[in-house]
């Protein structure tokens, strides 16, 4: 069954290391029959959520016109969204995190978003993977607040330099990935 699929990434490096995790996933996916929607988060203009509870009231997912407002009406109409990111300095870059935290819309705006299908993508330079946790732990507990089925996480340790993701078997993972959704 074809699904809709949100990929939002996180990275500023176009040539980095998620990004061609993203983009074995992305043709995966494609392959299979699902129809992509890809938002590249740190190319885009979206400001932190200001708590404001006026969302959808203007008929906009936010009330504060950014590019959120583009991408919000296909994670409504999605069955699945997959975030791809590296980490920073231990976290969720801010590019993504924004897009994350305005997720808030939806609940405050009364659009049910339940049932929705999440997995995530992401790379760090360390070789520890408990360094991964300060992304999987906040996407799993994210998915779980807005009843979302976590379909499955790529991690990948030990990538600092472009490139360095074909020294593993990450690209091949995020590929295998587009088998759970």
């Amino acid at each position: 069954m074809s699904k809709k699929i949100v990929v939002i990434t996180g990275s500023p490096r176009k040539n980095g290391n998620s990004f061609a995790m993203t983009d074995a996933f992305i043709r995966a996916a494609q392959a299979k029959g699902h129809q992509i929607t890809r938002f590249d988060a740190a190319m885009k203009n979206v400001g932190g959520c200001r708590v404001c509870e006026t969302c959808f009231k203007t008929g906009k997912a936010c009330s504060f016109d950014d590019d959120f407002n583009a991408i919000a009406p296909a994670i409504l109409e999605a069955d699945a969204v997959v975030f791809t990111m590296p980490v920073y300095w231990y976290a969720i870059p801010a590019q993504i995190k924004a897009v994350i935290d305005k997720l808030f819309s939806f609940v405050v705006g009364g659009r049910d978003i339940a049932g929705k299908e999440c997995a995530v993508i992401a790379c760090c330079e360390e070789e520890d993977l408990s360094v991964l946790d300060g992304v999987r732990i906040p996407i799993e507990r994210s998915a779980a607040l807005l009843k979302w089925k976590m379909a499955g996480e790529v991690m990948v340790p030990g990538v600092l330099h472009a490139g360095d993701i074909a020294k593993t078997d990450g690209c091949k993972q995020a590929a295998a990935l587009a088998d759970k959704l």
